[in-house]
């Protein structure tokens, strides 16, 4: 039996999947198998947020077991390919394997405090020339150095090697290829997720000891960066019946960028999740950002290095969530897009979710959900049709941030995640970003960028990408230059009212 499938892990902020991608001679994917469980979220205080890792572990490791055994057996598979929340960070005793506290993650803000301090000494510039990130807490140094000062003893024996740390990628690949007994064969993490650190020089691919001493992060404990479809470790046979070897890895949005095919200068996506992740191949030279989008790495692969500006939106899909499940104005998220409909225009509300504070351009982690504009006609719907729009005027802000940069300016943006089902947002975001929204008929594309790393990288595809044999979904932008204007005017001044209110 000839192994020519793919597992791809698919670990994210709100579940864990694992998908079996079979790979044809001419190189195309198709998904066979699919399993998902679903993760608790933990909020113990204003602006901080927790998974608990060994939940993670577990879900992983269910789903995989779950696949394997729907496509017919380990025997069929040639590589296991990783993609994961980004940032988040997990500390774990090198012994037993055991996590040492739930896992900060990335839209944690507990860390503020720290990065404004660092940023009011004078240190932004220099961290960002290295790094191509700007002091926020959403990055993971100051979470790493928050959870060895939140464990006793964990910063000493960090030292010693005895404690581990590493982001969501580390730690599953820690936990895969793990002997019995807890202590993992491989400690190491790709570049695109070390390039999240705020440790990593973004030139050289390497922890910088500088930005460790910084952040005050012992070098020791972190993982050793490779390349994303490098051999990574081998799964323990006791897992799956078979050593599977790990040859794929990266961080969420880089592995939609290759998913996407967004392998040349001037190609861009933005993924709607949790939050949103607007990812533009700037080619192979890292681009400082005077706008404050992140200089960040694309991909790196079969000795290639793309760079990319990424703008985060820190709260998209979760928008969406909050009217289901803290305004309950709708039981369903499908219901969103009938809802906004019966509505001729927003009425004048605008709603900036800044839930977990606002990210790029505008970076201000203290901020919170505003609602403006509100009169006695508002009801139910101008909520929801609020938060739909609300993705296409934090997208049309880093886009306009990205001409800024130098960027060419895009005709076509190519999008994925759950949101992108709702036809009304997707429509919305064409008008007023001024750009062809493309779809493509697999919507899984973090999932499927791991999957043609790990099949690049273990010589099941000699190139890293082929274009998909089904159409896209495309969405052209038909609204008037005036009607556009309007609204942005009002969008803006919506972002400075919630900016005021946080001062």
């Amino acid at each position: 039996m000839q192994a020519n499938m793919i597992l791809a892990i698919d670990q994210g902020t709100t579940s864990t999947r694992a998908i079996a991608f079979e790979v044809s001679p001419e190189g195309a994917f198709h998904s066979v198998a699919v399993s998902q469980i679903e993760l608790a979220q933990h909020f113990p205080q204003s602006g901080w947020v927790e998974h608990d890792a060994a939940e993670i572990w577990r879900a992983t490791l269910q789903t995989c077991r779950e696949v394997v055994r729907k496509a017919g057996g380990v025997g069929r598979f040639a590589a296991v390919g990783i993609t994961n929340q980004r940032e988040t960070s997990v500390l774990w005793d090198a012994t037993t394997g055991e996590p040492l506290h739930r896992a900060v993650v990335w839209q944690d803000r507990r860390t503020a405090d720290v990065t404004t301090r660092l940023a009011a000494d004078g240190h932004e510039a220099a961290v960002q020339a290295a790094t191509g990130l700007i002091l926020d807490p959403y990055f993971s140094a100051s979470k790493y150095a928050w959870l060895l000062d939140a464990v006793p003893g964990a910063r000493e024996r960090a030292v010693k090697g005895e404690v581990k740390l590493g982001t969501i990628d580390a730690w599953l690949i820690w936990k895969l290829t793990a002997r019995e007994g807890g202590v993992g064969a491989s400690h190491v993490t790709d570049a695109t997720n070390a390039s999240r650190t705020s440790l990593m020089d973004l030139k050289t691919l390497q922890w910088r000891s500088d930005l460790c001493d910084l952040f005050d992060v012992p070098i020791e404990a972190l993982p050793e960066i490779r390349g994303c479809a490098d051999h990574l470790g081998d799964c323990d046979a006791s897992l799956f019946g078979r050593a599977l070897p790990i040859h794929g890895a990266a961080g969420d949005q880089q592995a939609a960028l290759v998913g996407h095919g967004a392998l040349a200068a001037g190609d861009a996506k933005i993924t709607y999740g949790t939050g949103a992740f607007l990812v533009a191949n700037v080619g192979d030279q890292p681009v400082a950002s005077t706008s404050r989008l992140l200089g960040t790495l694309g991909y790196a692969a079969d000795g290639h290095v793309a760079y990319a500006l990424e703008g985060s939106i820190f709260s998209a899909g979760s928008a969406i969530q909050w009217l289901r499940d803290g305004l309950k104005v709708i039981s369903d998220s499908r219901q969103s897009e009938a809802m906004a409909q019966t509505l001729k225009d927003n009425g004048g509300v605008y709603l900036v979710p800044g839930f977990t504070g606002l990210g790029a351009p505008w970076w201000q982690p203290e901020a919170r959900g505003t609602v403006i504009g509100l009169t006695r006609d508002s009801g139910p719907a101008h909520f929801v049709r609020a938060a739909l729009e609300s993705l296409a005027y934090q997208t049309r802000d880093l886009l306009d941030a990205l001409k800024k940069d130098g960027a060419p300016s895009l005709t076509r943006l190519k999008v994925d995640g759950g949101v992108t089902a709702n036809a009304f947002a997707m429509q919305f975001v064409a008008d007023i970003c001024q750009v062809e929204v493309e779809r493509p008929a697999f919507q899984e594309m973090t999932a499927m960028g791991a999957a043609r790393l790990a099949a690049f990288g273990v010589g099941l595809t000699p190139e890293l990408w082929t274009a998909p044999a089904e159409a896209p979904a495309v969405w052209r932008p038909r609204m008037g230059e005036d009607e556009r204007a309007r609204l942005l005017k009002g969008w803006r001044g919506a972002v400075k009212a919630a900016i005021i209110a946080a001062e």
